[in-house]
């Protein structure tokens, strides 16, 4: 059994967020060294003993995935490993910026150039994600929402801002639009190095005003997990 270090003196348990604050959005927190480097050697000895079947295949990764399956109408939940609970229940205690107990995790694998493209992780994450990264460095992009580029464009054009958003995507567009006005003058492009045993959290701002987030390839292996609630 993977045992983590929750027997820190209490004035450590709750870390201030605000001092783990990078770049210009105030949802954007890096906190490095999260774990130890004996904590994530127990963490890969539980990632890599799992049975082969486990692991899906994709074209730039691979992935195991737990706490159940992410549909368009939410989670059909399981219950998280006791292993990985130890990591959810720290970072729920730690960060005190999960509105629950984080309850689904993707653990990713990148081997050498092997990246992923930008993308959005959509509502059934919203509305924070916290990534912690194992095993070697990685660079990690955030890009503008493409209605941001578009509300900025048409602005300076002089057009009337028009949003159109898929049907399934709806409930999400209404949330995010509220924030459109807000953020398109305020989000720039950034990249992140994302060291070993470090926890990197995106919400409100960062996770629903940008098209994040974009893996660079790199020359090592590495593995990342993204866990939401």
């Amino acid at each position: 059994m993977m045992e983590f270090a929750d027997d820190k003196p209490s004035d450590q348990q709750e870390l201030k967020i605000k001092d783990y604050v990078v770049g210009d959005l105030a949802t954007l927190i890096y906190i490095p060294n999260f774990i130890t480097d004996s904590e994530q050697s127990q963490l890969l000895r539980h990632i890599y003993e799992v049975p082969t079947s486990k692991w899906k295949n994709l074209k730039n990764r691979r992935l195991q995935n737990w706490g159940g399956v992410v549909h368009e109408k939410g989670l059909l939940p399981q219950e998280l490993p006791a292993w990985l609970k130890k990591v959810t229940g720290r970072i729920h205690q730690c960060t005190g910026l999960f509105p629950s107990e984080l309850n689904h995790v993707l653990i990713n694998e990148y081997l050498p150039d092997q990246g992923i493209m930008p993308h959005q992780d959509g509502l059934a994450y919203f509305p924070v994600v916290a990534i912690l990264s194992l095993k070697s460095p990685v660079v990690i992009d955030f890009t503008p929402h493409p209605r941001l580029r578009e509300c900025a464009s048409k602005e300076s054009s002089g057009e009337e801002l028009t949003i159109q958003s898929k049907a399934e995507e709806a409930e999400h567009d209404e949330r995010d639009d509220g924030l459109l006005n807000t953020q398109k003058d305020s989000i720039s492009p950034c990249s992140l190095l994302l060291m070993p045993c470090s926890l990197l959290i995106f919400k409100d701002q960062a996770y629903s005003g940008c098209k994040c987030f974009g893996v660079h390839e790199t020359t090592k292996t590495r593995t990342l997990f993204e866990l939401g609630s």
